[in-house]
């Protein structure tokens, strides 16, 4: 079995332009995911999967820098992009983590990994609701995401999970296993608002160069103040989250 992360960016961005380019600490935002994201002790690849588009040529070189694959595929059909990319690459399974999620957490992409090899799931979501926003987001099986490609009726899929959480065809399981110290729903580490990317920079600038998502717990939870930088901006993100699946449910009833 091929085991994939897939980290799926594009510099075009409504709310915060070019976020995926961003600097912090002399490397761009992008860089520092995939930086944790090579923490991960059990993929076999990992794949930037971006667009055609020239503004995204920065992104495929900062994948080459750092000596991981890239993608180019549609811009606004993520679903067809990750399909494309796990063919190309020979993924069985994949892991996708959003560009925005900088504090995306190896340890439970590790777990998703080792659920699927055990259980064989189509499909294994994040306890959203609950986690660290931005921790995990999903694992799916690429036959899986071919033939939910093959059902789907539209090309705008940038809200992926939509499409895997409204089907009953295929088997989908909780991630499981998770440590108490990711329960912790009142974190925004996900990145789409200027005041977001404050919140990175201060943590960011205060940790060590390989730091865990336990580390930022820790900073945070030394540093609670840090909450008040983004805490406000959740509830537009939610506002956001829920116009979104207003529009893909009205687009097919």
């Amino acid at each position: 079995m091929s085991k994939g992360v897939f980290i799926t960016v594009r510099s075009g961005s409504s709310r915060l332009p070019g976020k995926a380019l961003m600097k912090i600490n002399n490397l761009a935002t992008i860089e520092h995911l995939i930086c944790r994201i090579k923490q991960s002790k059990k993929y076999d690849k990992i794949v930037v999967c971006t667009t055609f588009c020239e503004s995204d040529d920065e992104i495929c070189s900062l994948s080459e820098k750092h000596g991981v694959n890239f993608f180019r595929g549609s811009i606004k059909d993520k679903l067809d992009r990750c399909l494309r990319a796990a063919k190309h690459y020979n993924i069985e399974f994949f892991v996708n983590v959003d560009g925005d999620d900088l504090f995306c957490e190896p340890e439970l992409i590790d777990l998703a990994f080792e659920q699927y090899e055990l259980e064989n799931n189509d499909y294994i979501k994040s306890d959203e609701k609950n986690l660290v926003c931005g921790a995990f987001t999903y694992g799916i099986k690429t036959k899986t995401l071919e033939e939910i490609c093959n059902r789907k009726e539209t090309n705008d899929t940038e809200a992926a999970w939509l499409f895997f959480e409204e089907e009953t065809f295929f088997k989908t399981s909780m991630l499981k296993n998770i440590p108490d110290v990711f329960y912790r729903p009142e974190i925004r580490a996900t990145l789409d608002y200027e005041e977001d990317l404050k919140f990175f920079d201060t943590i960011i600038k205060n940790l060590n160069e390989q730091f865990s998502l336990r580390d930022v717990i820790e900073y945070i939870d030394q540093n609670p103040n840090v909450l008040a930088i983004n805490r406000h901006r959740h509830q537009d993100y939610l506002k956001n989250q829920k116009r979104i699946m207003r529009k893909y449910r009205n687009n097919n009833v």
